[in-house]
């Protein structure tokens, strides 16, 4: 496809230059999916092949089909965007084209890195510049105005520590910007039963013990407790995102979880 690499890769040379090429992609998909969000959702047209949403370095959009010579000049974003379209709720199919943005613009901006020779060090400048910025995903969400709402001066030292994890496949990190639904029903599942006459104090200590106790139902270790977790609506046992492979964006689509060895159980009954 013309244009698809926008003539980047025959340009950039240094971190600088692919993070404005990024950034210049990424403003263009945040385009598509938030001021010019109705022109974007007539064009994915579920009747039609599979689509590509491309984010050009001039700050533009295109929806297309994919490139036609193999390999591409670039990485390819997702295909298909246009057939979930007509599945989903609106919301919830921009979220997801959102997600497979982020990923590729990051995989075109480290397949330039790769293909200039980037150094460890210019590839930690790269990424450390991308990482400034908000995610699409986090734009398209609006969890970037939650985000900068939630830190406040007197942010506690332990705000590290994640206060619950995951109800109905609801995602929750404290300063992270998932959040659940029912936050209270997720403590009250981690706590010890509460006495009456105890201090706030011995409260959050005895929640914080309680996390620390909560081990995966896959690998049986509670390591990684700043990472994502999902609770089984069925057994309510907890399990690493990881070891379930569930992401906290597909996490976001889940409106019950079911963990293998309860689905397992359904098809073998």
């Amino acid at each position: 496809m013309e244009g698809g690499g926008g003539g980047a890769a025959h340009t950039t040379r240094t971190a600088e230059e692919v993070f404005r090429d990024l950034r210049g992609r990424r403003a263009g998909m945040i385009k598509a999916l938030t001021t010019d969000v109705e022109k974007f959702y007539k064009l994915c047209d579920p009747e039609k092949e599979n689509l590509c949403l491309y984010g050009y370095p001039n700050e533009t959009w295109e929806v297309t089909l994919p490139a036609e010579e193999v390999p591409p000049e670039i990485p390819e974003p997702a295909l298909g965007i246009n057939f979930a379209r007509d599945g989903m709720n609106e919301k919830d199919w921009l979220a997801l084209v959102a997600v497979h943005s982020d990923s590729w613009l990051l995989s075109v901006a480290f397949y330039f890195g790769a293909r200039f020779g980037f150094d460890k060090e210019a590839r930690r400048r790269l990424f450390n510049m991308i990482n400034n910025l908000p995610t699409i995903f986090e734009v398209v969400t609006g969890a970037s105005k939650k985000q900068t709402k939630e830190k406040t001066p007197n942010s506690s030292s332990k705000s590290n520590k994640p206060s619950s994890k995951v109800v109905n496949g609801q995602a929750f990190l404290l300063g992270c910007e998932y959040q659940s639904k029912s936050e209270s029903r997720s403590k009250s599942k981690l706590s010890a039963p509460k006495d009456e006459e105890g201090s706030g104090d011995d409260e959050g200590e005895e929640e914080e013990d309680d996390h620390d106790n909560t081990l995966c139902g896959t690998c049986g270790t509670n390591d990684g407790k700043d990472e994502f977790w999902i609770c089984c609506d069925n057994c309510e046992k907890w399990y690493h995102g990881k070891c379930v492979k569930i992401t906290p964006a597909r996490a976001e689509h889940i409106k019950q979880y079911k963990c293998p060895d309860c689905t397992n159980k359904r098809a073998r009954a």
